[in-house]
């Protein structure tokens, strides 16, 4: 009989609880279109120079969100303060030689180095002369410390299989020289400071430049396509780099739960953008600047609840990352040192461009949609959730296209959900589908977005945050992870 009348009571005392969860509507009605076009606006100004992680302009956008994150009255993410710094290492390039025979060709004019060149000199006294429709000749090749010119265009598969071989360089023809555009200074930043291997040297090159290493043979195999023959030609193949170290931060903000504040509901979205650009400005509005101003929002309407006295069960983590457009570096580094442990962490709802409508989407509404991303993988409690949460507040169109396996685009790996859901932890992403006209162009400006339908969206995912944070249990880990890299 104690037995029953205790787990009588310890039911009753849940269900009081559960009672006393607030409604979130009120709430979500402090996330308005005014107020995201102010931040937004702020955000994507000539001020903060796109945003450019390692940057002055990427340090105002984080002391910005900084500063709203302490009005609110938010804690801290980590003892050091509201900023996750990272070391950003970069390579610069000093200059690139390309000598066939003694005789020097012009950067840009004949040829171009790669984008992941290491500094090194190779000097070698044939090359491999090889047709794009020779892919079976590479099954059984020595191609190891050997340079190799491809003619043709080849595709990304034929190229994997030829790093493979271990080439010391690979020279691809171009009929695009001389070049409109010179070639980028910067290399690409990493989190990194060592390399796990070296790829090849990778050379794009005029038909001059290849003519000059073949001579005969090189028209011989640009007829023929599909064959392999040898070139003896004395080459040197030079790329000087400097590396540069600088610094980024993630910014992160904490509210603390009530009886599961030890768990953790995280909502994301990343604040950098590409910069100035050939010297013009790049905004960044939509990508992502309206996620940003989404992330501001949702924080508004949980700090306005906690400070009533009805927040959250769980506690919320706020995460602005920077280094997204670096290859998602800033979500990388936390992901790999989390400042809340992943595996208390129910959820990480990500939001990347939530402030326009898609050109290319025919069906529907396009003034009432989202894209929703990954709520088909990982945890099978995140779809009910979602969609209950939609039905009963919003009625919006959730649009699963980009859930598809055979994406082109490949979404599900592009954004910073991606290093969450590596290590297991249940991911929703929001997003509008703008990878055109205004994609990555200094007109993604901010007179663009549709403020109304930001504030829809942002409100979904509050509203889908609430509920994870209040539900009893943390979400369900039971489906399997993707297996495709990014």
């Amino acid at each position: 009989m104690k037995q029953l009348a205790i787990l009588l009571l310890l039911g009753s005392t849940t269900q009081v609880f559960a009672q006393k969860v607030a409604k979130p509507d009120a709430f979500a009605k402090t996330i308005t279109a005014a107020d995201a076009k102010k931040h937004l606006y702020t955000l994507a100004s000539p001020d903060m120079e796109g945003r450019e992680t390692g940057t002055a302009g990427q340090r105002k956008a984080a002391a910005y969100i900084e500063n709203y994150f302490q009005q609110l009255g938010l804690q801290p993410g980590s003892s050091t303060g509201y900023q996750q710094p990272y070391t950003l290492y970069q390579d610069t390039l000093l200059g690139a030689t390309v000598e066939v025979n003694g005789k020097a060709f012009e950067l840009d004019k004949d040829f171009a180095p790669g984008f992941n060149n290491i500094q090194a000199t190779l000097k070698l006294g044939e090359v491999v002369v090889m047709g794009a429709g020779a892919a079976d000749s590479l099954k059984g090749a020595d191609l190891a410390g050997r340079v190799v010119m491809v003619i043709g265009n080849a595709n990304m598969p034929f190229f994997l299989q030829l790093a493979k071989k271990g080439p010391a360089a690979i020279l691809s023809v171009s009929p695009n020289f001389p070049s409109s555009r010179p070639t980028s200074r910067k290399g690409r930043a990493g989190i990194h400071g060592f390399r796990n291997a070296i790829a090849p040297q990778q050379y794009v090159i005029s038909e001059n430049v290849a003519k000059a290493i073949a001579g005969p043979v090189y028209d011989a195999v640009k007829a023929a396509g599909n064959s392999v023959q040898l070139a003896k030609a004395e080459v040197l193949l030079e790329t000087k780099k400097a590396p540069i170290n600088g610094t980024a931060s993630n910014v992160v903000a904490m509210l603390p739960g009530t009886d599961l504040k030890d768990e953790y509901v995280v909502i994301s979205a990343h604040y950098d953008h590409v910069g100035i650009v050939n010297g013009k400005l790049h905004p960044g509005a939509d990508d992502d600047g309206s996620g940003t101003v989404g992330v501001l929002e949702i924080a508004e309407a949980f700090a306005k609840a906690k400070k009533e006295g009805k927040g959250p069960r769980r506690s919320i983590v706020f995460l602005a990352n920077s280094g997204e457009e670096k290859g998602l570096l800033g979500s990388e580094y936390y992901s790999d040192h989390p400042l809340f442990p992943l595996d208390k962490t129910t959820v990480d709802l990500n939001i990347d461009m939530i402030g326009r409508s898609d050109p290319d989407r025919a069906k529907g509404d396009s003034t009432n949609y989202v894209y929703v991303v990954g709520d088909d993988k990982v945890s099978s409690d995140l779809k009910p959730i979602s969609e209950g949460q939609n039905k009963k507040y919003l009625n919006m169109e959730l649009d699963y296209k980009y859930n598809d396996p055979n994406d082109k685009e490949r979404i599900y790996y592009r954004s910073d959900h991606y290093n969450f859901a590596r290590y297991g932890v249940p991911i929703i992403f929001y997003y509008d589908g703008m990878l055109r006209p205004d994609y990555h162009k200094p007109t993604d400006t901010p007179d663009k977005i549709n403020y109304d339908l930001l504030r829809k969206r942002a409100q979904l995912v509050f509203y889908t945050a609430w509920e994870m944070a209040n539900r009893n249990a943390m979400l369900k880990r039971d489906l399997p992870l993707p297996t495709a890299g990014r």
